[in-house]
């Protein structure tokens, strides 16, 4: 029986293999919980300080902070949010995807690109392809803090207010559920705030019929606004990636642990047809024999 116990042995194999991946299932399923909560907590603020900017820039016409001043295209900045491990299935690779489609489209204008890549398998892929890459951060764990961004984020926010960088654009995932993760491009820099038309003159109107108070000065608190936002924005990036990642874990593991249980299977009908074979091989030989006698 050495055709049986070769595939025996291969059972026992997937079966560890198995016990493995579901572990690593019910782990991904815990992490994704707690994941989600804190994009959650992160979102409000993101979205909160995302209007009060648009109302600032509003109320101020006659201030134009350095962040909102679109000018000629020459270099940009990709700041891409990826993990710092792998076994979550193509969540990587399809932002990878969608990153390499944006650049070649600015290439082909004539436009050079830098990254500040934030994980590890995206400081991988971007070593491996080629590209200047001006920063990075990479194990954030489980529980990633805004401080470990600030240098990254400080050397992107940097170029971009010497004129080296003329657009600043955003990589991540969008989780918008448990089975789907999005790859998303969006622009950081410059912030084009969206003004609300008067049906009437077709002109910009503000939501607010008051002007604001602004202690010390409005060049002084725009600064340090939209600096906030930046990070909050990079910030919320990088904890709903962390969701969308254990997510993806979750699924690609359970999808492994479901192959593992029909290979399975397949192993175990082919030892039942290899012993019954064994078995019935030995029956004509003992009859044979019997009947030579």
């Amino acid at each position: 029986m050495a055709g049986a116990k070769e595939i025996r042995t291969k059972i026992k194999s997937v079966k560890n293999t198995q016990k493995i991946t579901r572990a690593m299932e019910k782990v991904a399923m815990s992490k994704m919980r707690k994941a989600q909560e804190r994009m959650a907590t992160a979102r409000p603020y993101a979205e909160k300080i995302l209007r009060t900017v648009g109302n600032l820039a509003q109320a101020t016409p006659e201030y134009t902070h350095p962040f909102m001043v679109e000018r000629g295209v020459k270099r940009i900045a990709f700041i891409v949010v990826s993990s710092d491990r792998g076994l979550c299935g193509g969540l990587n690779m399809n932002l990878f995807r969608a990153a390499v489609r944006s650049i070649r489209e600015w290439k082909d204008q004539g436009v050079e690109a830098e990254f500040a890549v934030i994980g590890n398998k995206g400081v991988a892929f971007f070593k491996r392809v080629g590209g200047k890459m001006v920063a990075q951060a990479t194990q954030l764990g489980d529980k990633p803090r805004l401080e470990q961004l600030l240098g990254i984020l400080k050397v992107v926010t940097d170029g971009y207010r010497s004129g080296e960088v003329d657009r600043v654009f955003l990589v991540s995932n969008q989780f918008v559920n448990t089975m789907t993760q999005k790859p998303t491009i969006r622009q950081l820099l410059p912030l084009s705030v969206q003004h609300e038309r008067s049906e009437v003159t077709g002109q910009p109107k503000s939501s607010y019929p008051w002007d604001y108070i602004y202690e010390p000065d409005p060049a002084e608190l725009l600064d340090s606004v939209l600096t906030r936002y930046i990070e909050s924005q990079v910030y919320q990036a990088v904890v709903e990636n962390a969701a969308c990642e254990q997510s993806a874990r979750m699924v690609a593991m359970k999808a492994a642990s479901d192959n593992a249980g029909k290979i399975i299977n397949s192993l175990q009908l082919a030892y039942n047809k290899a012993r019954q074979a064994s078995i019935t091989k030995e029956l004509a030989e003992i009859v044979g024999g019997a009947a030579a006698v």
